[in-house]
């Protein structure tokens, strides 16, 4: 892995998630999320160790962390089945899930084998897309759904895990797929970004929280159009970015502009929400 997807991650693993699990609001998840640095900071080293034992014992112990939260999808759906139809708690069950597939990537890449055909350079790079354009994504859209309990706002949450899916089923039967599920996510992340700029943002009198929204709506935007472009000239053979490329903008684009912005301004969201609760 290099030093920009190993950052990368780290940002995923020690913020985003933990952060991110705070913003759903759901008391169930507290203690994974106050236990969550047990298993992330494990799992933070071991992407700078050699692939061996080391690092895969390091790697599994995030794993663990990822599964148990994971777990709490299942839980979701059978307290609440009847919830588990709306597309802003559809989104929510991706997120809960979609770090332990980056996980177990991370644990097989850590150890130097291939998982179901997949190198060790497709595998360090499925860990940090499952934390942002998995976690990150399906997160926010929900978020944003419950604002914006629109069509557009239910299109928004639910592309995300039709997207995810449709891309994990292209890396099997072949590019075609992969494209499409990048069409899906593309257009469910600029449902998002426009949303957010639209409704969410003008909804807001605090000047740092417009501005974390304004960033996170139009980094988004420019960077789904690179995912579009690569799986394009991936499917086509057109000219396109290569991965490095594509990490050192979309990946660290996605990461800071998007993910890290947007965390933050639905924490200052939740923040100002609790105080105009406590003074009611």
């Amino acid at each position: 892995m290099s030093v920009l997807v190993n950052s990368i991650v780290m940002l995923g693993m020690l913020v985003v998630v933990p952060a991110g699990l705070r913003l759903t609001g759901a008391a169930e998840l507290d203690r994974i999320r106050r236990l969550w640095p047990l298993f992330a900071v494990p799992g933070a080293v071991s992407l700078w160790l050699p692939r061996g034992t080391t690092a895969t014992a390091l790697a599994a112990c995030y794993a663990l962390g990822a599964v148990l939260l994971a777990m709490h999808a299942p839980y979701r759906l059978l307290r609440s089945p009847s919830r588990s139809t709306k597309p802003a708690e559809i989104a929510l069950l991706t997120a809960l899930v979609t770090p332990s597939v980056a996980a177990l990537a991370l644990v097989a890449e850590r150890s130097g084998h291939t998982l179901f055909g997949f190198g060790l350079g497709i595998l360090a790079l499925t860990v940090p897309h499952f934390h942002f354009a998995g976690f990150a994504a399906a997160l926010v859209a929900g978020l944003v759904c419950r604002i914006a309990d629109t069509p557009a706002g239910g299109f928004a949450a639910l592309s995300v895990p039709l997207g995810t899916l449709l891309v994990l089923i292209g890396y099997f039967i072949g590019d075609w797929a992969e494209l499409a599920g990048a069409v899906v996510l593309t257009a469910g992340m600029w449902t998002v970004a426009l949303l957010t700029w639209g409704t969410v943002r003008l909804g807001q009198r605090d000047r740092i929280t417009r501005a974390l929204l304004a960033a996170s709506s139009t980094v988004l935007a420019v960077t789904m159009v690179l995912a579009l472009s690569w799986a394009l000239g991936e499917a086509t053979g057109l000219p396109h970015p290569t991965l490095t490329w594509m990490a050192a903008t979309h990946g660290l684009g996605n990461a800071l502009g998007f993910a890290l912005c947007s965390v933050l301004a639905w924490r200052r969201l939740q923040n100002h929400t609790d105080h105009e609760g406590r003074t009611a």
